[in-house]
């Protein structure tokens, strides 16, 4: 997982670069280097009384979700955040509509269980290195 959000992080700014570097006079993204990703924005969830046990089972469960969402190429981004606040994480969706971004996100066992709810929000951002086409 270390390995692929290294990945995601750098190719998410080597677009980012390629846009700066483009000299638009406007100041404005090539729309060809640019995309709508959906974006999950993890809270604590209202159950948060589950024994270390159910806990791990969950996070378990948690973990496997978001690597099959990645090896199926509709997770490019995800991660916790480290401040210990009511935010606990992101995922960030390549998928088509905001309905499959929340139906994955519904899908997650932290979500079922209640430790986790989610707000899903349309996000513009750079074309990740693994869209490019490097053929053009």
């Amino acid at each position: 997982m270390k390995k692929i959000s290294i990945a995601l992080l750098l190719s998410f700014f080597v677009a980012l670069n390629t846009w700066a570097q483009s000299g638009k006079s406007d100041n404005m993204p090539d729309p060809s280097t640019m995309k709508v990703y959906y974006m999950a924005i993890l809270k604590s969830g209202p159950e948060r009384s589950q024994d270390s046990v159910q806990r791990a089972q969950i996070m378990a469960g948690h973990m496997a979700h978001i690597m099959q969402m990645a090896s199926d190429k509709k997770l490019v981004l995800a991660g916790p955040f480290m401040d210990n606040s009511e935010l606990r994480g992101i995922f960030i969706f390549n998928v088509a509509e905001e309905s499959e971004a929340r139906a994955l996100t519904n899908e997650d066992p932290a979500i079922k269980a209640g430790s986790l709810i989610a707000e899903i929000h349309p996000w513009y951002g750079p074309v990740l290195l693994q869209e490019i086409d490097w053929a053009k």
